[in-house]
């Protein structure tokens, strides 16, 4: 034995330098074959959110593994990741989350019956520095409605949802089961933050400072929102080209919002806004319902509120999501941290996809879903969409 340990030393010894060399390379260049995709860029991989323990599940579990290995590329302490990462995902079971619209007094109350949901409003308190519990159960309605309130009341009321499904029998297999993920507006920040892109805190720092700057931003100009009941996206299109006929250039309109069929939410300038609603019965339009929401969203209204939200999000750690996460701006899946930052600072002037969004998931095989938040918004779009969907709705 030991004849053969002298006679075999050489080449151990060059094995292991080798294994070292080796190693001291992969922390600092490994190499990927990238496909091709428009974005691309950097940072690091998945992490868990309020108790997730499992890691990486469904979504083909080990195909997801392995194409983490093959689709990263770690150069010196960044790790480049493909941005296509999750383009081929399957969907069965998704997490919906409502945005901005969806808060009512009384919401948060029946999560302080759970000590973990109860504690993400006092995680909430000490980040936003008032008590966001007594608003949300307490109001009055108007604070609650201030778009400096609603937003953070709704991502943290959400999240608080996830913890009463958890709390539940078999609640935590069917968040195990989850393998899609995305939120309306507002919502895509609480579909990031379940699917571990970045912390709850910072998640809500977000949130908050996105609530702020929108706010800014409607205050600027005299601009406003409107959903259009009964048209197609086509008709609702003419009828915001017949009403940018008569205004300037500033009071300009779009469809900011595609929801359904029968259910378009338009934007802009308060004297387009106006034209539209003159104009809608004439396109055989059902009605029309002025939003409570501070000015006109995913439009280029909101372009100074882009700035301080490109600043912070550049400041927040943001991980590859654990699972795809829908994007409201292209209707796709983002794995690139780099790529989720650009995304989301463009997402509050670019229209909402959540019509595409739906039905891409429903003809990649969704089977179930449910609605985590205040309200029902969500599960009635989804209905709308398709009358068969199975959406189940959990409150807090």
């Amino acid at each position: 034995m030991h004849q053969l340990l002298h006679h075999y030393r050489p080449l151990i010894l060059r094995t292991l330098s080798l294994s070292v060399s080796l190693a001291t390379m992969s922390s600092s260049l490994a190499i990927s074959v990238p496909l091709t995709v428009p974005h691309s860029s950097k940072t690091a991989n998945s992490s868990s959110f309020l108790g997730f323990r499992n890691g990486i599940r469904s979504f083909g579990a080990g195909n997801l593994a392995r194409s983490r290995v093959f689709m990263s590329a770690s150069v010196g302490s960044q790790t480049v990741v493909n941005d296509a990462l999750f383009s081929d995902y399957k969907p069965s079971l998704a997490f919906l989350f409502p945005g901005q619209g969806a808060q009512a007094v009384g919401m948060g109350k029946e999560a302080q019956t759970f000590p973990v949901a109860a504690d993400l409003y006092k995680k909430a308190n000490d980040i936003l520095g008032f008590d966001l519990l007594d608003v949300c159960i307490n109001g009055p309605k108007e604070k609650l409605d201030s778009t400096v309130i609603s937003q953070p009341a709704i991502y943290v009321t959400s999240l608080a949802a996830v913890e009463l499904l958890r709390a539940q029998d078999g609640g935590q297999q069917i968040i195990d089961s989850v393998d899609v993920t995305c939120g309306l507006s507002l919502g895509e920040y609480t579909a990031l933050a379940f699917a571990g892109a970045f912390s709850f805190e910072d998640g809500l720092k977000l949130v908050k400072l996105r609530g702020e700057a929108m706010q800014e931003a409607a205050d600027a100009a005299k601009s406003a929102m409107v959903s259009v009941i009964g048209l197609d996206s086509d008709k609702v299109q003419q009828l915001c080209d017949a009403a940018n006929h008569e205004v300037d250039n500033d009071n300009k309109v779009q469809i900011a919002n595609y929801l359904c069929t029968g259910n378009y939410a338009v934007s802009g300038g308060l004297k387009g806004v106006e034209a539209v609603e003159a104009k809608a019965k004439s396109f055989k339009a059902r009605m029309t319902v002025r939003l409570a929401v501070a000015g006109a969203f995913h439009t280029s209204f909101m372009e100074p509120a882009v700035s301080r939200l490109e600043a912070a999000l550049a400041a927040t750690q943001i991980k590859t999501p654990r699972i795809p996460v829908i994007s409201n701006v292209d209707a796709l899946p983002h794995a690139d941290p780099d790529t989720i930052r650009k995304i989301l600072a463009r997402q509050v002037t670019s229209p909402v996809q959540w019509e595409t969004t739906i039905n891409t998931l429903l003809s990649k095989g969704l089977k179930k879903s449910y609605e985590l938040g205040p309200g029902k918004v969500i599960a009635g779009i989804v209905k709308r969409i398709n009358r068969g969907a199975d959406i189940e709705n959990v409150g807090a």
